[in-house]
Parts: C-alpha cells; structure tokens; sequence
C-alpha cells in the first residue's frame, strides 16, 4: 500500500515551504540592508566629521594668515611713521628758495592777470609739480658734482607746494585788483565826480608803505581763525577739499616707489593728466575773445546756454566731481535748476517792476543783488552732519602734530586788538567798532566759507567780502561810507580767503602726512614774504603802465565796480532791489529747515536731503558749473557699478589727474597771455 499523499497536496507543502524560505530570505535582506544602511550612515557622517574638521583647520589656517598680513601691513604703516622726518626737519633752506623762486614768479602773473582781466586761476598744481622738478633737479646736479644731499621727500614737496600757494594769495587775494585799488582818485573820477556818495575825502592812492601794512594786519589773522577747528574740518567731517586732494595725489604719486597698487594709481593719473594737458592746450586755440571756444559750447541750444545751462568742458570740474560726494554734486544741480532755471528768468521778466529796467544785471540793484543777498543767505547754515572713512595712519600723524588751541586763540585776539587799534588810524573813516564787529564775525563766515570749499572746491570768500562792504557803507554815512566800505570789506575777504587756503594745504598734508606744524610755518613764512612782495609785484605794474584806464590793457575792472558798490551801499537797505530781503529770509529759513532735518531724521531719511551750502554756489557761478560736477560723478557711479574695487583705488588717481593737467596748462596759457600772444581762432555759436 502506497502510503505517499498525494500529488495535490505535496504540490502545495512545496510551495507552502517555498514561500517560508522567500519570507525568512526576505527579512534577511531587509535586516542586511538595515544594517548596512546604518553602517553607511555612520561612515558618512564620521567623513563628514572629518572634512568639516579639516575645512575648521583650514579656515583657521587662513584667518591667522589674514590675520598676520593685517598685523605686518599695520606693523609696516607704524613703522612708516616712525620714518617720518620730524616737522623740524621739513622745512629746508632750498626748499624755502625754491619757493621763494616760484611764488615770486607766480606773483608776477597773478598781478598781471589781475590788473587785466579782474580774474587768476588756482595754481597750487603746478606749485607742487615746479617744486618737484626744481628740488629733483638740484640734488641731481649736487651729486653729479660729488656732494652728498638729503633725501628729497613728499612732506618737504608739500611744504614747497605750500610755501609758493601763500607767497602768491597775496596777490590774488590782496585786493590790488578790487578795493585797494578802487580808492584811488582815477577810480573816484571814473565814478563820477557829482555822484552822491562819492565824497572827495573818500581817495587814498596806493602807496607801499600802508599797502603792506594793511596785509600783514588782515592776512595773519586768517592764519590763526581756523586753527582750533582743524581737526573737526579734516578728519570728523572728512571734507573732500577736491583741490587739496588731487595736489596731495600728485606729490604721492611723484615720490612713490615699489607699491604695485601706487604704480597703477601713477600710471592712471598720468594717463589722465596727459590727456587734460593736451585738452587745455588743445582748447586754447578755439577761445580768441570772450564767449569763444569748447567752455561757451551750447551743448543744450543757445536759449539754455543763455541761462548758463551747457557743459563748458573743464576737466578741472569734471574731476572735482569725481572726488565730491553724489549728494554735494546733486545738490549743486538742485541749486542750479532753482537758480538759473527759475528764479533768475522769472526776476528777470520783472525788470521794470521790480527795479529798474536801463540798470545792467552786474549791478546790486538789479539781477545781481538777489543773486549775491540769496545766495548769502543759503550759506550762512551749515549742517553737522559728515560722513567718516577711516585712515588711522594719516589721522595718527595729523592728530600728533598737533597746533596747541592756545596758539590759534591768542594769535587771533592779539593781531584782533593791534587791527581794531590801528586800522582807524590808517583809515580814520573806519571806526574802531566797525573793526571789532568785523573781527567778531569774521570766524563764523571764515568757518561757513571753509565748510562750503570742502564740499564743493569754490572759494566764497569775494562774496562774504561784497556782503560786508554793502553792510558797511550804509553803516557809516555818505561822506565816510565808501572808503570805511572798501577798507573794512577787505578784513573779511583776507581772513575768509586765507583761512579757506590753509585748510586746503591741511587736507594736502593729511595725504602727504606732512606735519601739520611744519604746514602752519610754511603758511606763517609764505604769507610773510608775499604781503612785502605783492606791493612791489603790483608797482612794477602800477608805474610802468596806465593801470585803470578804461580804454587801455590794464584796465583794472573790479576797482571800478567794488567803489560802485560802495556808493550804492551807501544808500542802505533802500538800495536793495523789491522784495530782495523777503527772499533773503524765506532762503534763510528754508536752509535752517533742511539742515535741522538732515541732523534730526534718520541716517536713511537724512542722507537724501539737499546740501544749501552746496546749492549756494550755482547762485552765482552758472549752471554750467554744476553741469560739469554732475557728470564727474555720473562717470563714478556707473564705474562703481561696473567694477566697485578698481573705481575705489583708481577714481582719485584719475579725477586728480583731469584737475592737474588742466592746472598746469594755466601757467604756460599765463605766459602767453603776459607776452601778449592771443589764441588764433574764436569759435562761437549762433542762432541760424
């Protein structure tokens, strides 16, 4: 008897075992593959453990790098420091010869275009590069002839730069041109002898010995005003000064050695300033009389640029906005559309309502008083705010060369009282407390004048001047108003303008870490020699030719018209043309609005407000001014949007390149005019 099952049913314990052996492999693969899983997962995470442990080891690796780089670059800039020649050291015998050669020479052309034209150009540029070449030039023949020489260095370069810019101020800024010179008795005939107001006791011709000593006593207080304040204009506020930069810049660049970043800056401002140097010279042929060539180009039409909208193609301007903030330029804009592109068209369609219509616009009663008054008014505001970059090296040196508070004060007060003493004497028209008035307010607008050159590279101070003459002759009656006016004006004039230069030469040893102790010196001796100087340079003029001749070369225009304005002054407020004060005032409130603004708000709120400083200026200046800076800081902003570090490191050396090589041209441009060589061509406009 067959005792197997059967078929069927061993058909089904076989696959009954079958799936038992899948279900046990099955879970042997799932386990093997859990534990495999976990074995990964734990692999990965200890190679992950020790890759971030290396990258750790790594990344602190390169952080005690960078941080030995930082250590040994601030090891190298202490002891760069320490390897400055002490400020004793800084002034030499041939550097004061060779400034004495240069600014003698610089004052000769000064005079000469002042006596001419009414205006001189900044040539504080090729200051610094003269000096450069004549130093270089003597230590190079001394060694050739077997004497030993000392190091020829960028601090002793500025205090050259420095020496020369004082010794020729003088003449710039002495007032040959304007009131000195107006009270004569040729100006007072040319203003007419029955004017009223043009007394016969108002004449005083130029003689060398008051001459020098009226300068000494105005000149050096402008040294001394601004002192205690140094450090707030330079370093807390950080203000550009654009010419004092790009001065700076240059001597950096024409004593720098081994840096790779200083070579590529040297070679920019090269490249640059040989191109502004062919561009001035270029230009010069085109520009025959007055309202000719490439800076009277109607970029915009002829009706635009009659209201001084056109880009005159200056690349002095252009590179000052460059260096200028994007607010100060857009605030420059601002102040010109105002300006010139309302209130001057608008005013100037009243003519025969608000003052009379045979008057021309240079006169204060007319177009030119609203545009003086106002435009004062704007900038006797002046806002706290600044924007503060770090530079510990060069605030190192300028904050340890320090001038003591004591010496700026008692300076002022002592060259104060020997002025309010004597000036009355020179000028018995003057009175005593006219002087000290004008001694008390002269620190404030020195300050707003400084303030405004920083931000902007103009120096206000012929304005701050014009305000105190009209002020002055309306104080002091007809018979004693014009020379107390042209006598008094020039305090504030030479105290705002001489102050003004020196923080333009503080900015340039900032750069140069030049001290500034040796800087004020330099200032002190250069404004020494040039209130002695000046009067000879301008008598060399004043005997050998018809200077005031209305019909001859030296025509001396702004004598006439500064004694104009004093007997216009004499008639007082009255004189203003309608409405002038009212606008006055709401300019006034409008600037002290804005500026409590900009300090109360928020940094995001505050930095979008409008510079009145700044939109001051266009006021007087034109448009066009404002036009060039615009596009100065265009081409900054769409660099720094194409390569932020390149326009970071390159944008100095570039904008102070375009400023220099259109200041340079001014000297041979200078020469030329002396030798009577005009430009060949005019080229001008007109409608079709």
């Amino acid at each position: 008897m067959n005792c197997s099952p059967p078929p069927l049913k061993q058909a089904r314990k076989k696959k009954k075992k079958k799936k038992k052996k899948k279900k046990k492999n099955s879970k042997v693969r799932i386990v093997f593959f859990f534990l495999f899983f976990i074995v990964v997962v734990v692999s990965k995470s200890k190679w992950v453990f020790l890759l971030n442990e290396d990258l750790g080891k790594n990344m602190e690796t390169e952080q005690k790098e960078i941080e030995k780089e930082v250590m040994e670059k601030q090891w190298e800039k202490a002891e760069e420091v320490k390897r400055l020649p002490p400020w004793t050291k800084q002034i030499t015998v041939r550097g004061v010869i060779a400034s004495i050669v240069i600014g003698s020479m610089y004052s000769v052309i000064a005079m000469k275009l002042n006596l001419t034209a009414g205006l001189t150009p900044h040539l504080n540029i090729s200051a610094a590069l003269l000096g450069f070449v004549f130093i270089r030039t003597w230590t190079k023949l001394l060694q050739r002839t077997g004497f030993a020489t000392t190091p020829f260095t960028c601090q002793e370069n500025t205090m050259i730069q420095t020496y020369s810019v004082a010794y020729y101020s003088i003449a710039v800024g002495g007032g040959f041109g304007s009131y000195l010179l107006g009270l004569n008795r040729k100006t007072y005939e040319q203003a007419g002898i029955d004017t009223e107001g043009n007394s016969p006791t108002s004449i005083k011709d130029p003689g060398f010995g008051w001459m020098t000593g009226v300068l000494f006593l105005v000149c050096f207080v402008g040294l001394f005003v601004l002192i205690p304040l140094r450090k707030v204009m330079i370093i807390d506020y950080r203000l550009t000064y654009p010419s004092g930069t790009a001065t700076a810049v240059l001597i950096n660049g024409l004593h720098s050695q081994d840096d790779k970043l200083a070579k590529k800056q040297v070679r920019g401002f090269m490249k640059y300033f040989s191109m502004s140097l062919f561009w001035g010279f270029f230009q010069w042929f085109y520009s025959g009389k007055d309202e000719c060539g490439f800076s009277q180009f109607p970029s915009f039409g002829l009706q635009a640029w009659k209201q001084t909208f056109y880009f005159n193609f200056s690349m002095t301007y252009v590179g000052a906005g460059m260096i200028c903030s994007h607010l100060v330029n857009l605030s420059l804009l601002l102040g010109a559309v105002l300006s010139w592109g309302l209130m001057w068209p608008l005013i100037g369609n009243l003519k025969s309502e608000w003052f009379p219509k045979n008057l021309p616009d240079s006169s204060m009663k007319s177009l030119n008083g609203y545009k003086v008054f106002i435009s004062v008014s704007l900038i006797l505001d002046v806002d706290g705010q600044s924007k503060v970059i770090d530079d510990l090296k060069q605030d190192e040196v300028f904050i340890r060369e320090n001038i003591p508070l004591w010496i700026g004060v008692t300076g002022y007060i002592v060259f104060a009282i020997v002025s309010v003493t004597v000036l009355p004497i020179m000028f018995p028209q003057l009175k005593w407390y006219f002087v000290l008035v004008a001694y008390i307010m002269a620190p404030s607008l020195a300050f707003c004048n400084a303030y405004g050159t920083g931000l902007t590279d103009i120096n206000m101070a012929y304005n701050y001047g014009k305000v105190a003459l009209f002020m002055l002759a309306a104080l002091s009656g007809k018979e004693n108003g014009v020379v107390a006016a042209l006598a008094g004006c020039g305090i504030i004039k030479s105290v705002a303008s001489v102050s003004c230069n020196l923080m333009q030469d503080f900015k340039t040893s900032y750069f140069t870490m030049a001290s500034p102790r040796a800087m004020f010196l330099s200032q002190a001796i250069g404004t020494a020699i040039g209130c002695i100087t000046a009067p000879l340079s301008f008598f060399l003029f004043y005997r050998a030719f018809d200077v005031g001749n209305p019909k001859g070369e030296y025509k001396a225009p702004y004598a006439l018209i500064y004694r104009n304005m004093a007997i216009l002054g004499v008639e007082g407020v009255a004189a203003l043309p309608q409405h002038c004060l009212q606008l006055c005032y709401s300019f006034f409130a409008f600037a002290v609005v804005v500026n409590t603004v900009k300090d109360l708000c928020p940094p995001k709120i505050g930095r979008w407000m409008p510079l009145p400083m700044c939109m001051a200026v266009p006021f007087l200046v034109g448009a066009y001014f404002a036009i060039d800076m615009c596009l100065g800081t265009l081409v900054v902003f769409l660099w720094h949007k194409l390569d932020t570090n390149k326009a970071e490191s390159m944008v100095p050396a570039v904008a102070s390149g375009l400023i220099c090589g259109e200041g340079l041209w001014i000297l041979p441009a200078s020469i030329l005019a002396l030798a009577k060589i005009s430009p060949p061509i005019c080229m001008k406009f007109l409608a079709s």
